[in-house]
């Protein structure tokens, strides 16, 4: 039923995003006073009446399947999708090397000898 109702829901919004598209703006009329030619094969009003009737039923429609969809997730989906996930231990603190004091020494000793090697110039 839920499968039937979403593929329903879809069609009805594209039919409805169709019949839109096929109606006249407001400035549409404009058009034949400058020299465009008029539609007279839909008579003197034009489609409009038959397309404002198809493009109502099809939003009543739209509106009616956008409620029931709501309606039927709300009611059939109890739980979460993150209820099935297993919640694991954190993992183990894992030491952090601490470089060797040698090391240290090594990178200080130039600095210190820049140091040593500035001042005797400075003076």
């Amino acid at each position: 039923m839920d499968t039937l109702l979403t593929i329903v829901h879809v069609v009805v919004c594209l039919f409805l995003v169709g019949i839109v598209l096929l109606q006249h703006g407001k400035g549409a009329d404009i058009g034949a006073t400058f020299g465009g030619s008029s539609q007279s094969l839909f008579g003197t009003e034009g489609p409009l009446p038959l397309l404002n009737k198809i493009t109502t039923a099809v939003a009543v429609i739209f509106m009616l399947t956008s409620v029931t969809l709501a309606y039927i997730s709300s009611q059939t989906g109890s739980s979460s999708v993150m209820s099935e996930v297993n919640v694991s231990q954190p993992a183990a603190q894992v030491e952090v090397a601490q470089p060797m004091a040698q090391e240290d020494m090594v990178m200080e000793k130039p600095a210190e000898e820049e140091k040593a090697t500035g001042e005797t110039t400075k003076e």
